[in-house]
Parts: structure tokens; C-alpha cells; sequence
């Protein structure tokens, strides 16, 4: 048998790069492959969670949104999550590995499984290219402002292209601060603009990116929420968040849970999953 408890004991209190370094030093003593022998002694959602957890960040982003695009039916929401929350260098670093991993290039796969402007906003997302800076042009804040009340609010039917090339491409600061002028201008938060303007999966994306530029950590205890709440789990998101999130901004995020929803996230995850795939995430929760 497997004793998962000392599997989940070991890998828990160590970092992913200090996780690399147990790959290698097992394979060079015992001359097998780590991962493989985890494969042929775990299963379901444990598994999923202690393989997440084994694999580099980008490559774990690089499998997920593979995953995304393979096969039949498409994780919208998992293109979502990953393109509109990572930095342009963690970007960069996912396009060059899944060309190298694939032999084809995440824009390629992601024109290929979505269509319309949902594909267009992807796209835009996957080149990286956002401004990084932390200049605020006031003047042109307003006047973004505008476009997108000009683009949406104002007129019968919504110019998308206008919310995509100013929620895609600028920096943070400057979009707060085109938020702020929005609610002067239209009496209402972009989001609520977002929702009455637009549906489905471009909604969607636009709303994350308005979110991730807001608050990342908010941003991410709302996708945990929504993967445990109500009836069934969505363990994709749920194991793909605690996973690629338990060293970044983990503690941001059960902070933002806590607040936005008056329960702990540890409480949350201890009443919705079971046995050994509640003990390892319980472990990542922290807390």
C-alpha cells in the first residue's frame, strides 16, 4: 500500500523549486522516475493535486491550458483564469514552453477552439503585452473613460473592439483610475456595464480582467467560491487555483474569502471535499 499521509507530509513543506530537486535526487538514487511511480500509486483528485504540485509553475499553467483546448468541448474558464491573471513575463515563459511541449503555439490552439471576439480577447491576452508601468495619464484616463461609455452605454449595441483595446493593453494604475472616471461618467461600475453589455464567454473574460486588475487575490477566492458552492465541485478550478496560487498569494487569498464571503476557506475546502484529496488541500490552504 501507499502511505499517502507521509506522501502529503513530505511534498507540503516544500516549496515547488525544492520539489524539482526531489525529482532529480530520486531518480539519481533509486533510478526511477518520481512522477510515474506517484501515477501508479494514486488516483482521482489526490493525484491530480500532488502531480499539480510536482510540475514547475509554467508548466503546470502550460498543461492546464492545454487541457483547455484538447479534445472535445473547450474549459472556457480555464483560458480565462490563467490568461487574464498572469504578468507578461509568466506569459512569455507559458508561449515558449507549450510551442516547445505541443509543437504548435497556444495562440494557434486557442484560434482554433474559440471564435468571435471571445477569441480576439484571448489572443490579445496571450501575446503579454500589457503596459507594466505605473504612469497615470489623467487626461487620457477620462478619455478612456469615455470610449468606453461611448462604446457601450451610450449606443445601441456595443463596440467590443474599444473594451478590449483599452482593458487589454494598459497598465494597472491607469485602468483603476479609467474605472473611477467611468462610474462619474455612466453612474455605474464597469462591471455592471460589462454585465448589461455583453454575454457568455467575452463577459466572462472581460470581467476577470477588470477583476485581476482590481484585485488578484479577490479575484481568485471568488473562483474558489464558486468551485464549491451549491451542488457538485468544479475540482478543475479548485485543484488548478490552490495549486498554482499556494505560493504566490495564497494568504491574500483566504484573507479575500474571508471577507467577501464570512467563512474561512479552510472551512470551506474541509466541508466540501473528502479523505486524501481534503487532507493535501487543506495542507496548501494553510491555516
Amino acid at each position: 500500500g501507499t502511505d499517502e499521509d507521509a506522501i502529503i507530509e513530505i511534498l507540503t513543506k516544500l516549496n515547488v523549486s525544492q520539489r524539482q530537486q526531489v525529482l532529480i535526487t530520486y531518480k539519481s538514487s533509486i533510478g526511477r522516475d518520481l512522477i510515474d511511480d506517484l501515477k501508479s500509486e494514486l488516483s482521482g483528485n489526490f493525484e491530480r493535486v500532488i502531480i499539480g504540485m510536482m510540475t514547475p509553475t509554467t508548466m503546470y499553467d502550460v498543461h492546464e491550458l492545454r487541457r483547455a483546448v484538447k479534445g472535445a468541448g473547450t474549459d472556457e474558464g480555464c483560458l480565462i483564469e490563467i490568461l487574464a491573471s498572469r504578468t507578461n513575463e509568466e506569459i512569455r515563459r507559458i508561449n515558449e514552453n507549450y510551442k516547445l511541449q505541443y509543437g504548435r503555439t497556444l495562440e494557434e490552439d486557442i484560434v482554433s477552439d474559440t471564435s468571435s471576439m471571445f477569441r480576439r480577447v484571448l489572443v490579445s491576452l496571450a501575446t503579454g503585452n500589457r503596459d507594466e508601468g505605473t504612469h497615470v495619464d489623467g487626461a487620457l484616463a477620462q478619455q478612456d473613460a469615455q470610449c468606453l461609455y461611448e462604446a457601450g452605454e451610450k449606443k445601441w449595441g456595443t463596440d467590443e473592439v474599444q473594451f478590449m483595446a483599452i482593458l487589454c493593453t494598459r497598465n494597472r494604475y491607469h485602468l483603476l483610475r479609467v474605472f473611477d472616471a467611468y462610474r462619474g461618467i455612466a453612474n455605474k461600475d464597469i462591471t455592471d456595464s460589462i454585465k448589461s453589455e455583453m454575454s457568455g464567454d467575452l463577459e466572462d473574460a472581460l470581467l476577470a480582467v477588470v477583476k485581476c486588475v482590481r484585485n488578484k487575490p479577490a479575484y481568485f477566492a471568488e473562483r474558489l467560491y464558486k468551485s464549491m458552492k451549491g451542488l457538485g465541485t468544479d475540482d478543475n478550478t479548485l485543484i488548478r487555483v490552490m495549486v498554482s496560487r499556494s505560493e504566490i498569494d495564497m494568504l491574500d487569498i483566504r484573507r479575500e474569502f474571508l471577507t467577501m464571503y464570512g467563512k474561512s476557506l479552510y472551512s470551506f475546502i474541509k466541508g466540501d471535499c473528502s479523505g486524501d484529496y481534503r487532507k493535501v488541500l487543506l495542507r496548501l490552504c494553510g491555516g
